[in-house]
């Protein structure tokens, strides 16, 4: 049972698959609607005409700031204004220190951090008084318990994800200073067993790092006070609560949900 966002008006970016579905998904089965915003168009589609009449799609790259001020744009048309944006898109490229790219690193950041810091920007300007939108929102950011913790293997994701949460941080100060009535707040998933989940564990055996999938997987919930991985809907739901009225005083925060493995 997630938080009650009737009337709320969503965009999820990286919203056509994994936790950005569920998320979606979420929004829906509140009462809330949502546009997904993902650079995969057919998968994006799909999403939206499997959500129903209160789903929309648009195409996002969100390191592009010209794809962004579109998407913003298209979806307070669709939606009829926007009350919230969550900043889910993200990619992760597992990397010894050793072998570092930085063609990689690049890459991650280009995403993670650049894509983020835009999402806020063009939020910013569309739900501030003054803005097309403009009786302000929530914002949610997608870090990672990788932010939290030293992993191996992930030294350019988990600092992307550490940089997400300090632009979360700096974005509630300059909010509430300059008056655009938005909230921001940081989501940090523990690992998740989907399609990402999976491949980060499958690439720790790649790495040499552990002797199986099922040992990197082992490793990660034994580092996990709560015995488990975290599931899709952990974290769907902990972001419909940071989108939702019952969240109304909670600002700048990092939310983590992650059974206590980063605490």
């Amino acid at each position: 049972m997630t938080s009650d966002l009737t009337g709320a008006r969503v965009l999820v970016t990286g919203g056509a698959k994994g936790l950005g579905l569920r998320t979606a998904q979420a929004i829906v089965a509140s009462g809330g609607s949502v546009v997904i915003g993902d650079i995969d168009e057919q998968a994006g589609a799909d999403a939206s005409t499997a959500l129903g009449a209160a789903a929309s799609f648009v195409t996002l790259d969100v390191t592009d700031d010209a794809s962004w001020a579109t998407a913003i744009d298209t979806a307070v048309d669709n939606l009829g204004g926007l009350s919230g944006v969550v900043n889910n898109a993200g990619i992760e490229i597992a990397e010894l220190f050793f072998d570092l790219t930085a063609e990689a690193i690049r890459k991650i950041l280009d995403v993670n951090v650049v894509g983020t810091a835009l999402g806020i920007k063009h939020a910013f300007r569309a739900m501030r008084p003054g803005g097309r939108a403009g009786a302000g929102g929530a914002i949610v950011n997608i870090a990672s318990v990788a932010a939290t913790i030293g992993f191996p293997g992930i030294a350019a994701y988990s600092a992307s994800k550490s940089a997400v949460d300090r632009l979360t941080k700096v974005a509630a100060a300059e909010s509430g200073r300059l008056g655009y009535g938005v909230r921001i707040n940081t989501v940090c998933p523990g690992l998740v067993p989907n399609a990402m989940g999976a491949k980060l564990a499958v690439d720790m055996e790649a790495l040499g790092l552990f002797p199986s999938v099922d040992e990197a997987v082992g490793a990660v919930v034994a580092l996990t006070p709560s015995g488990r991985l975290a599931t899709e809907d952990d974290i769907a739901n902990g972001v419909a609560f940071l989108l939702s009225e019952d969240s109304a005083f909670v600002n700048g925060v990092t939310l983590s949900i992650d059974g206590a493995m980063g605490m």
